[in-house]
């Protein structure tokens, strides 16, 4: 692989693989922020339990896929580009914070140029072989 795509796909692979576990770790510490001011009122009262236990569950699905991406970068990625555009889409639809939903868009998009330098880099391992 081109050494330049392989610096991209190793930046983008810890990143996102990084990053969702810090975030997902935090969700039970809230040492970076109050994750549950995340959560609109509605959807917070429909919930059967405390919004801090619905993050802790959210947490724990963001370490998975951080974990995912480190280990299996294709599946990773799509995972986590998945959740960041589900994020977006709830920020959207809540009304608030809007300009984390437009970031989370981004890094959806970062997550899928993750999968698409993971498929170069399959396929020229393939052809080395």
């Amino acid at each position: 692989m081109d050494s330049q795509i392989e610096t991209a796909f190793t930046l983008l692979k810890y990143t996102y693989g990084l990053v969702p576990i810090v975030a997902g770790l935090d969700k039970f510490t809230n040492i970076l922020a109050d994750w549950s001011q995340y959560i609109s009122t509605g959807f917070a009262n429909i919930l059967p339990f405390e919004a801090s236990t619905f993050m802790i569950i959210v947490g724990i699905v963001e370490i998975v896929a951080g974990v995912l991406v480190l280990f299996r970068p294709k599946i990773g990625g799509y995972i986590v580009m998945g959740w960041l555009l589900a994020i977006a889409l709830t920020l959207v639809f809540g009304g608030h914070y809007i300009d984390v939903a437009v970031r989370d868009i981004v890094m959806a998009i970062g997550a899928f140029s993750l999968v698409k330098l993971a498929n170069v880099s399959t396929k020229k391992s393939i052809e080395t072989i």
